[in-house]
């Protein structure tokens, strides 16, 4: 029984490590776009000319929001490197599924 109750202590505290891993990324996704649309706000000079003189962005006006948005990307790839792999082994888990559902309505059945 101890042995049972370590097991969801160990899956408990991976699955609460994956959900903060996953909220993370949230929170630096919409810092990443707040920031970076106040950034390009100022750099296009909406605050002061009111919209009108709209100039278009240059390099120096891009480069943070592109070199912050690779680091983004690798952080996202870190996150949710196990939801790539949906497409692996699909006919095996849903094989499995199915075995599951089977073998839980037998159960059902029985009682």
């Amino acid at each position: 029984m101890e042995l049972i109750m370590e097991n969801q202590d160990r899956k408990y505290k991976i699955a609460k490590k994956k959900v903060k891993e996953i909220k993370d990324f949230y929170i630096h996704l919409t810092v990443y776009i707040t920031v970076n649309l106040i950034l390009t706000s100022i750099n296009l000079g909406i605050f002061q000319s009111g919209f009108a003189g709209i100039e278009i962005p240059k390099w120096p006006m891009l480069s943070t929001p592109f070199f912050w948005g690779i680091g983004l990307l690798f952080h996202g790839l870190h996150v949710f490197k196990n939801s790539f792999s949906f497409f692996k082994d699909w006919e095996n888990r849903k094989i499995k599924e199915f075995m599951e559902k089977e073998e839980e309505e037998m159960k059902q059945n029985k009682f």
